[in-house]
């Protein structure tokens, strides 16, 4: 079982990852838009992998990213934003996939990080 926690704040995108995620073998996701929300989500159900927007409603994704890593220990993680020059602090287990992104893209990213499970 891999679950995946979406910290992303447009609903479409976020459920484009989704989808491009359960067809690599994810089998269960929780999305969050804030930065508060991605915290307290991640504690709740401790994810095996993060896909994380830099630009949120409230706070940064890199921001709730840190506090995940520092509540729980290294997750991985790819970015997935439009604004991949403010992806600081970015630090590794991690990926940067820039926006417009593309299935391919983001399959490799994670893949890169190790295998779905």
């Amino acid at each position: 079982m891999c679950h995946v926690l979406i910290i992303e704040d447009e609903p479409l995108v976020a459920m484009t990852i989704q989808d491009i995620l359960a067809a690599e073998g994810a089998t269960s996701f929780e999305i969050a838009a804030t930065q508060n929300a991605a915290v307290s989500a991640a504690t709740a159900n401790t994810p095996n992998l993060i896909t994380s927007d830099v630009k949120l409603l409230e706070g940064t994704g890199p921001a709730a990213v840190a506090e995940i890593h520092k509540r729980l220990g290294p997750i991985p993680v790819v970015f997935i934003t439009g604004s991949p020059e403010e992806c600081k602090p970015c630090n590794p287990p991690g990926a940067i996939v820039p926006k417009p992104f593309t299935e391919r893209a983001v399959i490799a990213a994670v893949h890169e990080l190790g295998p779905i499970s």
